[in-house]
């Protein structure tokens, strides 16, 4: 969607009239359709753009090309290019970035799944952290031991102490930010799920769910439920059946909602510590 509007006056696409009364102007001659809805690769574009292609996409602007769901639209775009000239919207870098700390996507000089998880797991706030390494690993192409391999050559950076734990505590099953959520505060309780994404199957290897997290050697499984799970009638319907077949399996399932995650951690911690303990587990 951005394009510069020099290139686009040259090629004949629009005349400067069109260009000034039916586009906005994000950066210095880089212009989107007035009024549009700017997604963070759209932003993550635009900064580049303004960089005239020379710089390279980093953070979570990188984290957004990369497949990164959940990134908050409302950020600015990230950009490492050493540069004195600042510009609203873009937060720039002045990282050294080595040959291979850098891809190509569609063009677009970008920090590498790796380098980005390096770059994102070291920024100050441990669950944030976790949630945007979880997100990248979640969108495919990224892998962990890549990652502590830039960790190992770089022991003296900014922030590394933190990466270490990130890496500890990342895990490619989470779905969503509140998934990682969860399973940090189980996990800082003292009992962080075995298994992510668990597929359960009755007697006749008919598939009855997938469950977000839990431990299928005590076969007690912890679910966190979001909106859709509360507000469709169908979709509520479709749970308490499928509830009923987990303990049929000899399943216990703790169901998590929003409020029970923003207001009562305690009584999530409790009630998996109680299934735990009830199906035999060491907790």
């Amino acid at each position: 969607m951005p394009f510069l509007g020099s290139e686009a006056l040259a090629a004949g696409a629009v005349n400067r009239y069109q260009l000034n009364t039916r586009h906005d102007m994000l950066h210095r001659d880089v212009f989107v359709p007035s009024g549009a809805v700017l997604t963070p690769v759209d932003k993550a574009v635009a900064a580049w753009l303004w960089s005239g292609r020379r710089g390279v996409v980093a953070g979570l602007s990188a984290a957004a090309l990369h497949g990164s769901l959940w990134i908050d639209a409302n950020l600015p775009a990230e950009l490492n290019q050493p540069s004195r000239h600042r510009t609203t919207g873009i937060i720039l870098h002045s990282d050294h970035l080595a040959e291979d700390d850098v891809c190509a996507l569609d063009g677009i000089r970008v920090t590498t799944p790796a380098r980005t998880a390096f770059d994102l797991g070291r920024q100050r706030g441990l669950v944030t952290a976790v949630i945007r390494v979880d997100a990248l690993l979640q969108a495919g192409e990224l892998k962990l031991p890549d990652v502590q391999t830039l960790l190992d050559s770089h022991r003296g950076a900014r922030g590394v102490v933190q990466l270490r734990r990130v890496l500890d505590l990342a895990d490619y099953g989470a779905e969503s930010p509140q998934e990682t959520r969860l399973r940090l505060l189980l996990t800082f309780a003292g009992m962080r799920p075995s298994h992510t994404q668990i597929e359960v199957f009755d007697e006749y290897d008919q598939f009855v769910g997938r469950l977000d997290m839990g431990w299928p050697e005590w076969k007690v499984g912890v679910q966190y439920d979001g909106k859709q799970h509360w507000d469709d009638p169908v979709q509520r319907a479709r749970d308490i059946d499928q509830g009923v077949a987990y303990a049929e399996l000899g399943w216990r399932i703790v169901r998590v909602g929003a409020d029970l995650m923003r207001y009562r951690e305690a009584t999530v911690i409790g009630r998996t510590r109680a299934a735990l303990q009830a199906s035999g587990g060491p907790f």
